[in-house]
């Protein structure tokens, strides 16, 4: 037989508990939708707002209307050059890379360099010990001679036995013999001789001279070592870093416009800048292209020059590399911040009158951060909404807080009256906030 009175027992307290739990959850929903107190004198009533509040009073949005006109801040959309810039990451490379070795073998007796210093083209960087060459080109020397001595007498022969050729004295085979061996002199001789350049050339190889001008990395050898002849450990490297190049590469959808400048002649600006993309280190021009687009990244690889007279860039440095394709003349530019993107397309709220905003549909081009190409939709002189878009919708009623219309019609001198009226902004971006 069930015991009904301990049933009951058991779910009065998960009934207690529910109930509890339910009020909970309203209490919480009515003390975050309920009415802030507001500032009035005693016995007076409180106006009514339309929508809800929070405790601070502002309007929620989603939750009803605005109780007044909306700060903003605007800005007119002007008309100006846009310089059109594509941006890569490149890799500083240099224009020569030289491996030092020694042509000759033999002990390593000097080294007239130090590490990290410029030289010059010519400029003696070591010294392998000489004596051995000095040697060998005493001895080809004393060869050769000897053997001019030995053609000497033979062709002092030959014009004795001519002679008495004449007189009909000798046979003609006693002449011919002398001529071919004055001829066999002549080419011992010329062996000589080219014995006695290469031993003049080994011995100038014992100064090793620097190939190019360039910066010298660390030494890969001491005086005293052994050094042999086109050894696999060089004596040191040279990197040529004046001029130096810059290698990066761009995705082939943005060829056209590189391409068909680049065709023309044109020597299209190139700047590198550091690895935060925060300063300037050079100013190049664009030097040449690879002939075929990498099929894995579909991407086409260019070489930048710069003299790099300020040595700021260093081989094998990454960079941030801008390179101007391109400016586009006379075309009508707004401000990035204005630009919102919806459902429909791209758009911004635009003045209409003096209190009141309308959305205006856009068709928008290259953009730098700062400022978009307007290729449809607004016109020169039509102010945009640049803070305090995110309660308008269309007709909404609004107090403009800070106009800029008297914006420069360049964005260089766009950006630098921005510049100037720094505080004036920061005022009027803490008012849209509030308001806000």
């Amino acid at each position: 037989m069930v015991d009904h009175s301990m049933q009951s027992s058991s779910r009065s307290p998960r009934r207690w508990l529910f109930g509890l739990l339910v009020l909970l959850v309203v209490a919480a929903v009515c003390w975050k939708f309920w009415p802030a107190g507001t500032d009035h004198k005693a016995g007076e009533k409180p106006k009514a707002v339309a929508g809800h509040t929070g405790k601070a009073g502002g309007m929620r949005p989603g939750f009803g209307g605005a109780t007044g006109p909306i700060p903003v801040r605007v800005a007119p959309a002007v008309k100006g050059d846009f310089p059109l810039y594509y941006k890569a990451l490149g890799t500083v490379t240099a224009l020569n890379t030289i491996n030092v070795r020694s042509r000759v073998a033999g002990e390593l007796m000097k080294i007239a360099f130090e590490e990290g210093q410029m030289v010059k083209a010519g400029d003696l960087l070591a010294e392998i010990d000489p004596r051995p060459y000095q040697n060998a080109l005493l001895q080809a020397e004393g060869t050769l001679l000897q053997n001019q001595a030995q053609l000497k007498n033979a062709q002092v022969d030959v014009e004795r036995y001519r002679g008495l050729f004449k007189e009909d004295s000798i046979a003609k085979q006693t002449l011919d013999t002398a001529e071919a061996l004055v001829g066999q002199y002549l080419g011992t001789v010329k062996t000589n001789q080219a014995a006695v350049n290469d031993a003049k050339l080994n011995l100038e190889f014992t100064k090793i001279r620097a190939p190019i001008t360039g910066r010298v990395g660390l030494r890969q050898l001491d005086v005293g070592n052994l050094v042999a002849a086109n050894d696999t450990t060089a004596l040191a490297i040279i990197t040529q870093t004046q001029p130096i190049s810059v290698v990066f590469t761009l995705p082939e959808n943005s060829l056209d416009t590189v391409l068909a400048r680049y065709h023309t002649g044109a020597k299209l600006p190139v700047e590198a800048w550091d690895r935060g993309d925060m300063k300037m280190q050079a100013s190049g021009v664009l030097q040449s292209l690879d002939n075929q687009i990498d099929v894995t990244t579909g991407t086409l690889k260019f070489k930048a020059r710069y003299d790099n007279r300020d040595l700021s860039l260093f081989p094998n440095q990454f960079v941030n590399v801008h390179l101007l394709a391109d400016t586009l003349k006379g075309v009508v530019l707004a401000p990035s911040a204005a630009i919102q993107f919806g459902t429909n397309g791209t758009f911004v709220y635009a003045m209409d009158g003096d209190n009141k905003v309308k959305i205006r549909q856009l068709k928008v081009g290259a953009s730098d951060g700062d400022n978009t190409v307007i290729t449809e939709g607004l016109a020169v002189g039509d102010r945009v909404v640049l803070e305090g878009t995110d309660r308008l919708k269309e007709g909404s009623e609004v107090e403009v807080v800070n106009d800029s219309q008297d914006v420069p019609t360049t964005p260089t001198e766009h950006l630098q009256g921005k510049s100037a009226a720094k505080t004036t902004e920061a005022t009027a971006n803490d008012k849209v906030k509030k308001g806000a």
